[in-house]
């Protein structure tokens, strides 16, 4: 016998109350492009509960494409029996003996059955007392643990079937991606910015991401770096536009007319003008960045208030109270962490300065950019940007017309 259904179990959404099924069918249309990398299976929804029909599919890589995707708390393999008792005893055993299988240790077990079709003659605790004592009958060296088995055995009956499953596993958890409206990262290619964009998504945010380029001064290989980023974090469930500016001539203007320890503070405030002439453009209602308080000198209280002053478009900071081990360890577990490592520099790093002002003063800044011509700079970036989408089904980028 081999598993034939995933069962996808919820986290948050089950708590939306009217709204649930609002965020059921976006979990849905993120699922379905996953799904058809798998020709045979079948994504069915019967009342409050979605599973996948495996028709012969081998379920591993299925579960390793969906349990990226947010809005997923859960899943469980599950074997399908019919609503009758010594059916269920029959496929029962079955999933208990092939989770022994996969785990030589295993002696001790638990059913978990619960009568969700209250049609079923047998209520949920004859049914763990009737398949306990089967599954004891025909098994051996096995015991039962009720607080803490080697194998739980959960048993669902539901109107079209009893699911049955021994194995389960964890999902990325949060909201379906694009039930929380759009948004524009700023994503620079370190470790920072990446997962500032993972955990907005997991908030259920559609995510569009915006970096800055400067050839020469920056290679291509930094620039397929932050490619590689965002495709990682396509994966989770959403395409994802990437806007490549161009930003060398306005690094070179801000080097020839802005003192150097506020060349730092010039250049993140034109960095955020483009980025909300963009996200505008895009129809993105904030803008998402990487910024942990205090790490570097732009990242102070201060100089976000000088920064933030030439935009009214709402800032998320997901890391702003993380220190760079924790923003390190969420970087590795969502495999952005090796990519942000590579040794070829972004636009920051590479104009940084010796001594970058810790406090700048707004007015001051603002008299810095007197002698640039900011309209005609932000309209040359923006009306150059190239375009790249990245697919969660395909995991390619594509290039579109720009705007």
């Amino acid at each position: 016998m081999e598993y034939d259904h995933i069962l996808i179990r919820y986290g948050e959404i089950a708590l939306k109350g009217k709204n649930r099924r609002v965020f059921e069918d976006r979990l849905r249309r993120n699922m379905l492009p996953i799904l058809k990398q798998f020709p045979k299976v079948e994504l069915k929804r019967v009342y409050n509960q979605m599973y996948v029909v495996l028709n012969g599919e081998q379920y591993e890589p299925i579960i390793e494409k969906l349990k990226l995707v947010f809005g997923i708390q859960s899943m469980s393999v599950a074997l399908r029996a019919e609503n009758d008792v010594e059916s269920i005893q029959k496929v029962a055993l079955s999933a208990l003996t092939m989770a022994r299988k996969g785990s030589n240790q295993a002696v001790t077990f638990k059913v978990s059955a619960r009568r969700k079709d209250k049609t079923f003659p047998t209520d949920s605790q004859q049914l763990n007392q009737l398949l306990g004592a089967h599954l004891l009958q025909n098994s051996e060296n096995l015991s039962v643990d009720v607080h803490h088995p080697d194998i739980e055995v959960r048993v669902e009956v539901k109107s079209d079937g009893t699911y049955i499953s021994s194995l389960q596993i964890n999902g990325a958890g949060g909201l379906p991606v694009g039930s929380s409206g759009k948004v524009m990262l700023m994503l620079s290619g370190g470790i920072d910015s990446p997962v500032a964009g993972y955990l907005a998504m997991k908030r259920g945010v559609t995510l569009e991401a915006i970096h800055f380029h400067s050839p020469p001064y920056t290679s291509e290989r930094a620039k397929q770096k932050v490619e590689d980023l965002t495709e990682v974090l396509a994966a989770h469930g959403g395409n994802i536009r990437l806007h490549i500016v161009p930003f060398t001539v306005i690094q070179q203007e801000i080097k020839k007319h802005v003192p150097d320890e506020y060349s730092m503070t010039i250049m993140r405030r034109m960095m955020l003008r483009i980025a909300e002439k963009i996200a505008k453009q895009r129809k993105a209602l904030a803008i998402v960045t990487g910024e942990s308080l205090g790490q570097v000198a732009s990242q102070t209280v201060e100089s976000m208030h000088t920064i933030n002053a030439v935009t009214n478009v709402p800032i998320l900071r997901p890391l702003i109270s993380m220190d760079k081990l924790e923003i390190v360890d969420i970087a590795k577990q969502i495999s952005t962490y090796d990519i942000s490592i590579r040794p070829y520099e972004d636009c920051c790093t590479i104009f940084l300065p010796a001594h970058p002002k810790t406090k700048p003063k707004l007015d001051r800044a603002i008299a810095f950019e007197q002698s640039l011509d900011v309209d005609e700079l932000i309209h040359d970036a923006v009306e150059q940007t190239e375009m790249l989408t990245f697919s969660a089904q395909t995991s390619k980028a594509h290039y579109e017309e720009l705007f």
